[in-house]
């Protein structure tokens, strides 16, 4: 494979990064159903997680000020506070008996508040090192996994340094980037510059712009124990830096690609010490080589196909990491095709907000409908999605097309 970790500038990976645990684990305790869970945070990744606590015999608290969050509206328990008050932070460890993370833009030091007084999984260090390209970028070196040639921009002085081997390029924002946000492409010095200016002159990463084919991504789940297990590999379809299509079915990658992108993920997962679900995003290069993207410390998008398609979903992990129990390989026993499920939908017939015809897409076999509760539509805002699972790739792939021209997704 093509070497492409050798950065510029690289800032120092997290102390311990890709180190694996020496010495015996400590038994992780088990939380057995009748615990309280508690949620950083009321999005839909909390809501399908509350669901999958709930239906194990969990009990649920969410911390999130929005009072018609998509989580707080089924949890048991709903704190409306921001995610930094002492206060509803403090009441959050005093209800739950474990708390766990569904964005990873949750302020680390609440999650390190919370460590100090129940346990918390994933840890405010490994949520950190997410929530900054930098630091990502490091652990991924520190761990041999390839990823873009790119260089870390701080000061005007690493502006005026940069190499123009790295252009054209893609600016991110360090810190506070998601669904392709923070993001600007590049392709001259000057561009470069003007891109630098426009997002405040904050600390960011440019990354070599290189000949992609495709993107694929990778759910693993890892135990106090260290125990890790993983779903299908994922292959992916973005449009406008959101996730449009998952596909997931076997050969939907080249078998050895596939086993180097889930060894990739476990490494990446253990060289964090990680303890929950996390995502592992790659893309797959024109000449067949594969190159890790970015990390989710959380339950992700991709892997919404396995509520229908597998026999443990990624929100089962989640719940069973958190709590201690035993970590079980899911199976697939589905193909399976994913939708996401924009607010772009509701207004296909003009500027006033319809809903979509959910009668005519759910007549078709195999469909499973999921929206989040969310009370108003917005352009570009995820509202839910569609799972089809079929017996073959083909048949999955057939009705997945007919569902997206009911809806007005764009082929794929």
């Amino acid at each position: 494979m093509t070497d492409h970790t050798t950065p510029l500038r690289v800032a120092q990976p997290p102390e311990g990064a890709c180190a694996a645990a020496t010495g015996s684990a400590p038994a992780p305790r088990v939380l057995l159903p009748g615990a309280t869970l508690g949620v950083l945070g009321g999005g839909q990744l909390g809501r399908m997680f509350a669901h999958a606590a709930q239906a194990m015999g969990y009990f649920t608290v969410v911390l999130d000020p929005d009072p018609v969050s998509p989580a707080g509206l089924v949890s048991h328990h709903h704190i409306q506070t921001g995610y930094e008050d002492p206060d509803g932070l403090a009441r959050l460890a005093a209800l739950s008996d474990a708390v766990t993370t569904e964005f990873e833009n949750v302020p680390a030091a609440s999650l390190a508040a919370l460590a100090g007084q129940c346990p918390v999984a994933p840890a405010a260090r490994a949520v950190a090192v997410a929530q900054d390209r930098a630091q990502e970028k490091a652990h991924f070196v520190r761990c041999g996994v390839p990823c873009a040639p790119y260089a870390v921009i701080e000061t005007a002085a690493q502006l005026a340094a940069i190499s123009g081997d790295l252009l054209p390029g893609i600016l991110k924002t360090a810190r506070m980037g998601y669904d392709g946000k923070g993001q600007v492409r590049v392709a001259t010095p000057a561009e470069l510059a003007a891109a630098w200016d426009s997002v405040g002159q904050v600390p960011c990463v440019l990354e070599k712009m290189l000949p992609l084919a495709l993107e694929c991504s990778v759910i693993v789940a890892r135990g106090a124990d260290g125990s890790v297990v993983n779903l299908p590999v994922q292959r992916n379809l973005h449009r406008n830096g959101i996730l449009a299509v998952t596909e997931v079915y076997e050969q939907n990658l080249p078998p050895a690609l596939a086993q180097q992108a889930v060894a990739a993920s476990k490494s990446i997962a253990t060289g964090l010490h990680y303890v929950g679900v996390l995502c592992v995003e790659f893309f797959v290069l024109q000449d067949g080589s594969l190159v890790v993207n970015e990390i989710a410390p959380r339950p992700h998008n991709s892997g919404h196909y396995s509520q229908n398609a597998c026999d443990v979903s990624q929100f089962e992990l989640q719940v069973r990491a958190l709590v201690g129990l035993p970590l079980v390989q899911p199976r697939q026993h589905s193909a399976a095709v994913m939708l996401n499920l924009l607010g772009d939908l509701w207004f296909a017939h003009g500027d006033v907000a319809h809903t979509p015809p959910w009668d005519q897409v759910l007549a078709l076999p195999g469909t499973h409908l999921h929206l989040y509760g969310k009370t108003q539509a917005k352009h570009g805002r995820k509202m839910g999605h569609l799972n089809i699972t079929a017996a073959t790739a083909e048949a999955a792939r057939a009705t997945a097309l007919q569902a997206a021209a009911l809806l007005g997704i764009a082929p794929f």
